[in-house]
């Protein structure tokens, strides 16, 4: 039997929150072990927001070259309207900051203090773990502290005929074997919708199909509809209110039916949400109890059920953004220098990359009056942001909701060119208690998308 290697802290999964407390608390001087399976810096860098945010930029470049004749530009003897995508470049492109990203977490996992061990993690006692290395053999180890961060994975629902045909899921898609003629989109969530806008900015014929009443269904109606209709003009087929009853695949595509129709294309792609990396863990050894949907159970300070063993990121059911893993990194930071530290009452913004992009904070106004809660709203149209004008992107509109009572806002949407990082100025001044008027009179830099903000809150009613 293989000898016991102690640890001050063994973090299984190198997700953003795993990753990010290992570094430190080697710097620190603990003797830490860390082990990842597959994806060396986590899910965020390999298969999720940075390969997917670098084809959604080159999609979204496609489209400022066909469209450059509207702009005053123009090439001598070329149409830029018949640009295309070259998919071996396409692929290098996104393959080359991807692996200079996983390329330097390797750099940085090589530090003094911790030891970076590739293999496949199962406990064998609550605080005790035994890894399957990659090269062959295996070592046991034991933490004082231990950090379970394994993430999600694509949820494949057992939809007949699924299991055996040719799908993909997120992670594959963006292998970029092809760039289909055709893709069907089972799902109209966040993945969903980002992959039918970037896929369609390609030249994809895409048809998402989602099984509730809209798209994006934690969200507004309006903002739902607004970005269906972007969407749309991209050329995306939408169908709401149908679920797959089954699947078939041939030679001549895929072929998905529900309870109204068919639909075939030369691709499928299942956009259907993510399910959490435990299974194969031994979980059950450690101790470590798991919610009915299959996370790991922790209190509002990442706690499992296991004194001195800790859940972070996706895998703990915190909300599946990796800014918010990262948030769980430093209630960890904290907990472990012996401050105390909460996820309870945390603003997490989120962000949509369809092309206009949807940027989203707080509550949403179906969200705040179900709450009881009583609002104003201030709409206005993104047209009416002089910046969007200058940059010929005027899709999309500004919506704000605040207390009625208190004057405090309680949320924001964004559709439009940078409506990511103009809900960070919507979320600092709440996490600020500014009142609306406060963002309302700001003086903000003009011609700014930020400067939206004056615009829409000058539309209060009342």
């Amino acid at each position: 039997m293989a000898e016991t290697e102690h640890f001050d802290i063994v973090v299984v999964g190198g997700g953003k929150a795993g990753k990010s407390l290992a570094m430190l608390r080697a710097g620190l001087g603990d003797s830490v072990l860390m082990v990842e399976r597959d994806k060396v810096g986590g899910t965020c860098i390999n298969v999720a927001c940075i390969p997917t945010k670098t084809l959604v930029t080159s999609a979204r470049r496609l489209d400022e070259v066909r469209t450059a004749a509207g702009y005053g530009v123009a090439v001598d003897g070329a149409d830029l309207a018949d640009a295309r995508i070259d998919l071996d470049a396409l692929r290098a492109r996104k393959e080359g900051v991807v692996g200079a990203m996983v390329a330097a977490h390797e750099r940085m996992f090589d530090a003094p203090g911790l030891d970076f061990v590739r293999g496949t993690a199962r406990f064998t006692g609550p605080k005790t773990v035994e890894i399957a290395l990659d090269g062959g053999g295996v070592r046991t180890v034991e933490g004082d502290r231990v950090l379970i961060n394994t993430g999600t994975a694509p949820a494949v629902p057992a939809i007949p005929g699924l299991a055996d045909a040719d799908y993909w899921t997120s992670e594959d898609l963006l292998r970029l074997t092809e760039i289909p003629d055709s893709l069907l989109v089972l799902g109209g969530g966040v993945v969903g919708v980002e992959m039918a806008s970037m896929m369609a900015g390609f030249g994809s014929r895409v048809t998402l199909i989602e099984g509730g009443e809209h798209i994006l269904g934690r969200e507004d109606a309006d903002v739902a509809a607004e970005v269906a209709e972007n969407l749309r003009g991209q050329g995306v087929a939408i169908v709401t209110g149908e679920r797959a009853a089954g699947v078939q695949s041939d030679g001549d595509g895929v072929t998905v039916t529900t309870g109204a129709g068919r639909y075939t294309a030369d691709r499928l792609l299942v956009a259907l949400g993510r399910t959490p990396v435990t299974t194969g863990l031994g979980l059950e050894a450690a101790g470590v109890e798991l919610t009915d949907r299959g996370f790991v159970k922790v209190d509002s300070r990442l706690r499992t059920s296991v004194p001195g063993v800790y859940a972070a990121g996706d895998v703990a059911g915190s909300p599946q953004f990796t800014h918010v893993s990262w948030n769980d990194f430093r209630v960890l930071r904290d907990a472990f220098a012996g401050r105390d530290a909460t996820t309870e009452g945390r603003l997490v913004p989120w962000a949509v990359f369809t092309t206009p992009e949807l940027g989203r904070v707080g509550m949403g106004e179906d969200e705040a009056r179900a709450a009881g809660r009583a609002v104003r709203v201030a709409k206005a149209p993104t047209a009416a942001v002089p910046r969007a004008k200058t940059l010929g992107q005027t899709r999309g509109f500004y919506k704000v909701v605040v207390d009625a009572e208190t004057d405090r806002i309680l949320g924001a949407a964004v559709i439009g060119d940078g409506a990511s990082e103009v809900v960070a100025s919507v979320q600092m001044a709440m996490l600020g208690g500014l009142t609306w008027q406060r963002v309302r009179d700001a003086v903000i830099a003009h011609p700014t998308m930020a400067e939206g903000l004056n615009i829409v809150l000058d539309a209060m009613p009342g």
